[in-house]
């Protein structure tokens, strides 16, 4: 419920007051256009991250199965002498870029050395299945980092959603309804100020022009 606010009742108030209220009126518009669009790029975010989630699980599982079918031919000895020295090395770059005044993450990932390098062993010790699990692991690593970037994204606007919603219902569930009825009152006030001057006028008017009556018939 609107309370009014504690202020003088004057016009220099009143003045003060209409400004605030159209300020309020114009940033509580401006976030409320800001919050649907930053919930439209959120949806299509959330959507995107969905789908994406949902490959790389999907292609996990099968580099699981192929370690596993690559463990069950090699020794879990082999298999961890043959991983232990990689030649390739991911560099990770991160960048940022703007989505409706919320800063999210970029991140760009080079591979050092040549595409052959993921293979860090030699094939004499160890078996086909391990290559292909190798091979399948380097296939998704670049949707891991795309997964990564747009979770952390989806993160970030679902919190800037939450804090711009809790300003547009402060606007226009207190805010705004106090500054109207705080105006609405000091109208009020003024207006009963000036019913009450005018009042005092015209008695005083008539006191006036009673005095003059009696002053000419003396």
């Amino acid at each position: 419920m609107a309370t009014v606010m504690k202020v003088n009742p004057t016009r220099m108030e009143l003045s003060k007051l209409k400004k605030r209220l159209k300020t309020a009126r114009r940033g509580h518009k401006l976030l409320k256009d800001k919050r649907d669009e930053m919930v439209k790029q959120f949806l299509e975010l959330v959507r995107k991250n969905r789908e994406l989630r949902t490959e790389v699980e999907e292609n996990l599982k099968q580099v699981q199965t192929f370690f596993s079918v690559a463990a069950a031919t090699m020794s879990s000895q082999a298999v961890e002498e043959a991983l232990i020295c990689p030649k390739q090395e991911i560099v990770l770059e991160t960048d940022t870029k703007n989505i409706m005044s919320v800063i999210v993450p970029k991140f760009n990932y080079t591979m050092t050395g040549k595409d052959s390098d993921i293979f860090s062993y030699g094939f004499v010790t160890t078996t086909a299945e391990l290559d292909v699990a190798v091979g399948a692991l380097a296939k998704i690593v670049s949707q891991l980092v795309e997964l990564a970037e747009t979770e952390k994204s989806v993160q970030l606007l679902a919190s800037e959603i939450e804090k711009t919603r809790r300003r547009v219902n402060a606007l226009e569930h207190v805010m705004i309804p106090n500054l109207e009825v705080t105006v609405k009152s000091i109208v009020m006030k003024l207006d009963e100020n000036e019913r009450g001057n005018i009042t005092r006028l015209m008695k005083i008017k008539d006191m006036m022009l009673a005095e003059t009556r009696h002053e000419n018939i003396t």
